[in-house]
C-alpha cells in the first residue's frame, strides 16, 4: 500500500499525538514508524510519522486537505509527502569532485532517495571525468566578482527549470549571496571542514598541521545568508596524531566530508530533519 510521511512541529501542548494518530486511524491508515521530541528550551514539539494507507483511505491530496484543520488547531508547521517520491537534487561543485562522485555513486545504487537533475560548476566540464556524469545535464557557469549577480540569476533559473527541491554544495567554492541563500532556505546543504572558524582562508590543513591539531572533522549544514553558520545537520571527526602529515590530513578530510555530506543528504531526502530555530531536530 502507498506510504506517506508526516513531518510537523508546533508549540507543545497535550493532545497532539492523540489528534494525529486519531486522524490517521479514522482515514484507515496504519502508522508504521513514529518519532517525537519535545524541546524544553523552545517549548516546541516535533514529530515524524510514517504511515501506510488502507483500502478505504483517501488519496494524498484528500489526506492533506483533511489534516489541515489539525494543523491549524495546533499551530503546526507541517508537510505530508509521498514516501516513494525521490527528491530532485541539483549538485553544485568546483574543482574538487570527491563529494560529487560519492553522491552520484550513492544515488546510482539507490542508497540516496534522490535523483540528480543537474550538475552546475564554475569550472568547465573537462575538469571532471565525463564517465561520472552519464546523461545528467552539466552546466558551466563561470563567475567573477563583476558577473556574480548575473551568474546567480542563471543558477537559480536552472534550479527552477529543473524543478529541483534540493541543492547540494558539494565543495562548491563560491559564497552564495544573501539573496540567493534566502531563496534556497531550507533546501540547500553545504559541507565544510571542521577547522572553522579557527583556520580560515587558504590551506586550512596546513594551518592545522602547524598548530598540531589532533582531530579532523566535517560539518554539513543548511545554507543561510551568514556564511557557514546555518543549522547543523550532521558532523563527524577522526583522530590523528603527530605523525599525520598535511597531505594525509587532506585525505582524511576528504573521506569525512563525503560521509557527512551523504548522511545529511540522506536525512533530508527521507524527511528526517526539522528546523528548530538555529538548530535542527534529526530523527535518524
Amino acid at each position: 500500500m502507498p506510504v506517506h510521511i508526516l513531518k510537523m512541529s508546533c508549540p507543545d501542548r497535550p493532545g497532539i499525538v492523540a489528534a494525529v494518530s486519531g486522524y490517521f486511524y479514522q482515514q484507515d491508515c496504519n502508522i508504521i514508524e513514529s518519532a517525537q521530541f519535545e524541546d524544553p528550551h523552545s517549548g516546541r514539539f516535533f514529530m515524524r510519522t510514517v504511515f501506510a494507507t488502507g483500502d478505504q483511505s483517501p488519496d494524498l491530496t484528500a489526506l492533506t486537505a483533511g489534516f489541515a484543520a489539525i494543523g491549524l488547531r495546533y499551530e503546526m508547521d507541517w508537510s505530508l509527502v509521498d514516501a516513494a517520491r525521490r527528491s530532485r537534487m541539483m549538485i553544485l561543485v568546483s574543482r574538487f569532485d570527491h563529494c560529487l562522485v560519492d553522491l552520484l555513486y550513492r544515488t546510482r545504487i539507490g542508497q540516496l532517495h534522490a535523483e540528480v537533475v543537474g550538475i552546475v560548476s564554475n569550472h568547465p566540464r573537462d575538469t571532471f571525468r565525463d564517465e561520472e556524469f552519464g546523461d545528467i545535464p552539466f552546466h558551466h557557469l563561470p563567475v567573477t566578482a563583476a558577473t556574480k549577480p548575473e551568474q546567480e540569476d542563471a543558477l537559480f533559473a536552472l534550479i527552477e527549470a529543473a524543478d529541483a527541491d534540493l541543492v547540494v554544495l558539494a565543495r562548491y567554492m563560491q559564497i552564495l549571496s544573501p539573496g540567493l541563500s534566502e531563496r534556497l532556505a531550507g533546501r540547500a546543504i553545504n559541507i565544510h571542514h571542521s577547522f572553522l572558524p579557527g583556520f580560515k582562508g587558504a590551506k586550512p590543513y596546513q594551518q592545522a598541521y602547524a598548530r598540531g591539531v589532533k582531530l579532523i572533522g566535517a560539518t554539513a549544514h543548511y545554507v543561510t545568508p551568514v556564511l557557514d553558520d546555518g543549522p547543523i545537520i550532521e558532523q563527524a571527526v577522526e583522530r590523528i596524531d603527530h605523525r599525520t602529515l598535511p597531505e594525509d590530513m587532506v585525505a582524511v578530510g576528504r573521506d569525512i566530508e563525503k560521509l557527512v555530506l551523504a548522511r545529511a543528504v540522506q536525512f533530508h531526502t527521507e524527511h528526517r530533519i526539522l528546523l528548530n530555530g538555529q538548530r535542527t531536530v534529526v530523527f535518524r
